[in-house]
């Protein structure tokens, strides 16, 4: 098991019910970050802090832009990242809506707003089941925050033959996706059209839009899907793997990519 990064996880005291005694207790640390593109800020999300330049880049990438690079901006202000994208279409992004850690389309206001032009994604990958539900327990072994905290989500980047090249966490379970694209981003990885993507809670509507910009044909995940995931898996041709556990798979949309 990795080491938990000091800046993921902060002690503070609990007490213990029904004991009653006071202990120390290491939990997840949340904290704002503003992105901004040519020095105007364009979003803030609650974060757990690391790996913050993959996060503005990968959110970036998510929401139709084309960034180039991510850095600390020249003021030096905290929980702050600058990134250079060339031909910002802000209009698109629509900033008037604030990310919550629990859920990345809070207070966007209708489904037509989060809603990002990206190809149907076409590749010819395919995959077992048998790989497919042992990917979960695999990117559990890798979370090293969550073993300390218990309290954040994880998103992990495969190989078709079932190894793991990176796996970020997040309390935003966005976050954790935005993070693994944007280090993708970095290695020249995109579109990801012969990788897997498996994220440690549910499938929702935001984490199959961000496979689907990335290109990545599967998607996993250890809890169930919403409808309008699945509604968006078959129409952006994302396979869809649920309540990947316990050797089970449930295939929600273009089943031909596991064997």
């Amino acid at each position: 098991m990795n080491e938990v990064p000091p800046y993921s996880a902060s002690s503070v005291e609990v007490v213990r019910l029904p004991a009653g005694e006071t202990e120390p207790d290491d939990i997840a640390v949340e904290e704002p970050l503003e992105i901004r593109v040519g020095g105007r800020a364009v979003a803030v999300t609650m974060r757990t802090p690391g790996h913050d330049e993959e996060l503005a880049l990968g959110f970036l990438i998510s929401e139709g832009f084309r960034p180039s690079s991510a850095r600390l901006p020249d003021d030096l202000a905290a929980n702050t990242v600058e990134v250079e994208a060339e031909g910002a279409d802000f209009d698109r992004l629509k900033r008037n809506f604030y990310t919550s850690s629990s859920c990345g389309v809070c207070g966007k206001g209708a489904l037509e707003a989060v809603a990002v032009e990206a190809p149907r994604v076409e590749s010819e990958l395919v995959v077992s089941g048998e790989l497919v539900a042992r990917l979960p327990d695999r990117l559990r072994e890798a979370q090293p925050t969550f073993a300390a905290t218990g309290g954040l989500h994880a998103t992990g980047l495969f190989d078709a033959s079932g190894e793991l090249l990176v796996v970020r966490e997040d309390v935003g379970r966005h976050n954790a996706m935005d993070k693994a694209v944007g280090w993708a981003f970095g290695q020249g990885f995109l579109p990801l059209s012969d990788k897997v993507l498996c994220v440690s809670g549910r499938l929702s509507f935001e984490l199959v839009q961000k496979a689907a910009v990335a290109g990545c044909p599967v998607l996993v995940a250890v809890g169930a899907p919403s409808t309008l995931a699945v509604e968006l898996g078959r129409d952006r041709g994302v396979t869809l793997c649920g309540f990947v556990r316990g050797g089970r798979v449930n295939v929600y949309s273009e089943p031909q990519r596991i064997r």
